[in-house]
């Protein structure tokens, strides 16, 4: 831990000496905020006109080297509010003069990037702010709490990455920034090591391999953010999605199918619309009534179990439905399929009564082992609980908090022991949670599948069922996501396997390359194609005019597991000899085989979801 909060120190050092050397080179720079983010820092800086260019980034690390050379210390000092401001606006520093004018009178800020702690706050009451915190490097002095390492010369190693586009405290009405990011390691071996992954990551990036492999697009006449899925990239949404349906069906989920826009008498009820009501796009009708597009499906699922009396017997009902919610997301913050505006949700909710919570969300659990285990992914839980402390951002009183939480940790303890994450604050505002966490082949962590425990809902929309005894009975529902989406769970395999994807889930998993265009040979693999379809695989035909070293390379750049090339030897013996992509052929040579023992070997690769080719 004591290394950790090092690092913290030296990354959070590392944006005030970028800023200092900012500040060198634009005398005039006015200073948005400057965190430490994952690996690294970044600061928002407002240059006027000026736009930063790789050459400019160049220049600032230059700088930035010399202020670390000088070593010098870094200087707390405190400053009572009023003289505070008044050093902002001597310094000419708008931006910091905003937050500490918000501080003075409501005592917070309400910037969304920014913990008001980084500030230095020491309050006084509710909304009086008596002293604010300041650290110096040389001849640059910034609003700070800390920690900071002694001196700049303490300073590891690092590397400045990019430049983007930032709304002054993230709304798009405000001025928008030039936001500066680096990373930042103890040693420089950490730093080149990391810049080599960033490397790797580049050459595996979803959006690049997604272009070259036509999975899917994006247009501007659509919009930022709504994916156009190729025929080749339905095909790995369809596969992803069908896998998980089938390991719903053997616990007897049953599909459903819900509009896209809803009332929002819906939200207010389950209390989406007074917590999301900011992130939604709406609609009114010509009559007037207020509509949203769904940003989720559960008061949807509600309503269809709400639809007839529901006697104890007949619990759980459990509803599964593939669909896609939507999120007013900024365009700023939209990045591939890693973050988008239409998000595609293998979504499903259980209607249960209390005595049956752990048996479902026991077999919801075995489904989610079930499917990353595929992946060779290994999950990380983590006991995503409410806040007590802040209590208005949850429906609910206490006692119900306690109670589904209390189930919740003993499921949990029953299957990992203490092996969890304490996740206070990460609770649904409805219910606690049970997320389960992998890592993508970089190490990043990533939030992989949900099981989240609700009695809010049921009791906003009065669900209920009929007990042993004919009264009426309140029943409790679990929302279960798999993929949690079906966008990042692709971004995840399509990084995790730089587009080599395996057998079953290959958009195209055999291409037939024809030597020549006579008929014998035609005939041939047409054949082969009418047998693959018949056996559900997913075979093409390249006869093109092309050199058949030309069409063994298309194929390899598309990453076909297994080409057949034909011609008349394999006319004359029935038999063909396929080429293996490398990542699925093993050591021991392989041998010529019929049509058909190929064919058979390639449809039980894809039925039994391996990983490696068993010609």
């Amino acid at each position: 831990m004591a290394q950790q909060e090092d690092l913290h120190a030296m990354r959070h050092s590392m944006a005030h000496i970028m800023a200092t050397a900012v500040q060198h080179l634009w005398p005039t720079v006015r200073f948005g905020v400057g965190p430490v983010v994952e690996n690294g820092f970044y600061y928002d800086v407002d240059l006027g006109d000026a736009k930063l260019s790789d050459t400019d980034l160049v220049a600032i690390e230059k700088e930035m080297k010399k202020v670390i050379v000088a070593d010098a210390p870094f200087v707390h000092s405190e400053k009572p509010i009023d003289e505070a401001i008044a050093w902002a606006k001597q310094a000419k520093q708008p931006y910091k003069e905003e937050l500490l004018n918000d501080l003075k009178r409501a005592g917070t800020t309400v910037a969304k990037d920014l913990d008001v702690t980084e500030l230095g706050i020491e309050a006084d009451g509710e909304s009086k702010v008596a002293s604010v915190s300041f650290y110096t490097d040389a001849d640059f002095t910034d609003l700070c709490r800390g920690p900071h390492i002694a001196s700049t010369g303490k300073a590891g190693a690092f590397k400045l990455l990019r430049v983007s586009g930032a709304y002054w405290r993230g709304k798009d009405t405000n001025p928008q920034m030039q936001r500066i990011y680096g990373i930042a390691f103890a040693t420089e071996n950490e730093l080149n090591q990391h810049l080599t992954m960033l490397e790797e990551a580049k050459r595996r990036d979803h959006r690049r391999i997604g272009q070259e492999l036509d999975l899917f697009t994006f247009s501007d006449l659509i919009g930022q953010g709504l994916p156009l899925w190729t025929p080749r990239g339905t095909v790995l949404r369809k596969q992803l999605d069908a896998f998980v349906q089938e390991l719903r069906d053997e616990y007897g989920y049953e599909e459903v199918a819900i509009p896209h826009i809803t009332k929002k008498d819906a939200y207010v009820a389950s209390g989406h619309w007074a917590k999301f009501k900011d992130e939604l796009f709406k609609i009114t009708t010509r009559e007037g009534h207020e509509f949203a597009m769904k940003p989720m499906n559960c008061p949807h699922h509600t309503q269809i179990y709400a639809r007839k009396p529901h006697s104890y017997r007949e619990l759980p009902v459990r509803f599964r439905e593939t669909t896609m919610v939507y999120r007013d997301e900024q365009s700023g913050e939209l990045a591939g399929l890693s973050r988008v505006r239409s998000i595609t949700q293998d979504d499903a909710h259980v209607f249960c009564r209390s005595t049956q919570i752990e048996q479902e969300i026991q077999n919801v659990w075995d489904i989610v082992e079930r499917f990353w285990n595929v992946f060779g992914i290994e999950l990380t839980v983590r006991f995503s609980r409410h806040d007590p402390a802040n209590s208005d951002a949850y429906i609910g009183d206490e006692t119900m908090w306690a109670n589904a939480e209390a189930q919740i940790k003993k499921i949990i303890e029953g299957r990992v022991g203490d092996n969890y994450i304490d996740g206070l604050g990460e609770a649904a505002f409805y219910g606690p949670k049970i997320d389960f966490l992998g890592k993508d082949v970089f190490g990043r962590q990533f939030q992989a599948s949900t099981i989240q425990l609700d009695f809010g809902q049921p009791q906003g929309f009065d669900l209920t069922c009929i007990d042993e005894k004919g009264e009426k009975e309140r029943i409790v529902m679990i929302h279960c996501a798999i993929n949690g989406s079906l966008e990042r769970s692709l971004v995840l395999l399509i990084e995790q396997t730089a587009g080599k994807f395996p057998v079953w889930l290959a958009p195209e998993q055999v291409r037939i390359i024809t030597v020549n265009q006579e008929s014998a040979t035609e005939h041939f693999a047409q054949d082969m194609i009418v047998r693959a379809k018949r056996l559900g695989i997913r075979a093409s035909v390249d006869s093109s005019n092309e050199s058949v070293g030309k069409k063994i390379r298309a194929a390899e750049i598309m990453k076909v597991p297994y080409t057949v090339v034909v011609g008349e030897k394999e006319v004359a013996t029935k038999e063909v000899l396929p080429r293996i992509r490398k990542d699925l052929a093993v050591d021991a040579p392989h041998a010529s085989k019929t049509v058909d023992e190929f064919l058979k070997t390639v449809a039980h690769e894809a039925t039994s979801r391996v990983h490696q080719s068993s010609l």
